[in-house]
């Protein structure tokens, strides 16, 4: 009886310890998966029922009631670019890198500058972002159950590409927009005296990222562009060959 178990060191042991890796990297990244499809499922259903609720008075507190599922879900998606380092996700690396590094920052400003959280460029941002994540998230938990489908894969990889360059303008205004509340100068600053000694020069940091951003974009835009026609080339191919 003891011939048939697997010895440690043995073939047999090697494989069930990959195969048992294995399982738990596709029950992580599933979970990863769902968990944010339904965090931004949520962060949208609660934007759009307030707004149709409220109208435009919505906008007052709507990122003081979805700021902390927002907050968490881009935190976590840090964790995805160890997923595309380990191989766990097949994806470019420098526009996931870009996308993450875009939205992190700039929800840190919204969270430092409580006056604009009512602007109507943060609602807009962040339906935008939610949007865009609710694209991918399906796409990718289809992914993980080896059931892809074709709508939703050209939706991934089309999609996707004007919803990030109306991000990233909305961002622009954003940032633009936040000028007035981070001059440590102006009537406007709503930074307290001790963080507006510290960053005297953001102001013009802002104005520099400001073309930063742009060709940041571009960039990432270029290689979306190529991503999309290697997916649809290599899936083009499969059905070709069935």
């Amino acid at each position: 009886m003891s011939r048939n178990l697997p010895v440690p060191g043995t073939k047999g042991a090697t494989g069930d310890f990959l195969g048992r890796m294995l399982c738990f990297r596709l029950a992580y990244i599933f979970s990863y998966n769902l968990f944010q499809f339904c965090g931004h499922t949520w962060i949208l259903a609660n934007t759009v029922a307030r707004f149709l609720t409220f109208g435009q008075d919505a906008l007052a507190d709507t990122f003081y009631s979805v700021g902390f599922m927002m907050s968490l879900c881009q935190l976590l998606s840090i964790l995805e670019l160890f997923h595309i380092a380990d191989g766990i996700e097949k994806a470019r690396l420098l526009p996931r890198f870009v996308q993450i590094m875009e939205k992190n920052l700039l929800l840190i400003m919204v969270i430092m500058l409580e006056e604009i959280q009512s602007k109507p460029v943060v609602c807009a941002q962040l339906f935008l972002w939610n949007i865009l994540d609710l694209v991918r998230y399906p796409h990718e938990l289809l992914c993980v159950m080896d059931t892809p489908s074709v709508p939703m894969l050209w939706t991934r990889y089309t999609l996707c590409i004007p919803l990030y360059i109306l991000s990233v303008a909305t961002e622009g205004v954003f940032l633009y927009q936040a000028l007035p509340y981070v001059d440590p100068t102006g009537p406007d600053c709503s930074l307290n005296s001790t963080v507006s000694t510290r960053i005297t020069h953001l102001p013009f940091a802002l104005m520099v990222y400001l073309p930063v951003l742009a060709i940041g974009a571009s960039v990432t835009v270029w290689q979306l562009l190529q991503e999309r026609q290697h997916y649809l080339d290599k899936w083009s191919k499969k059905m070709k060959r069935k």
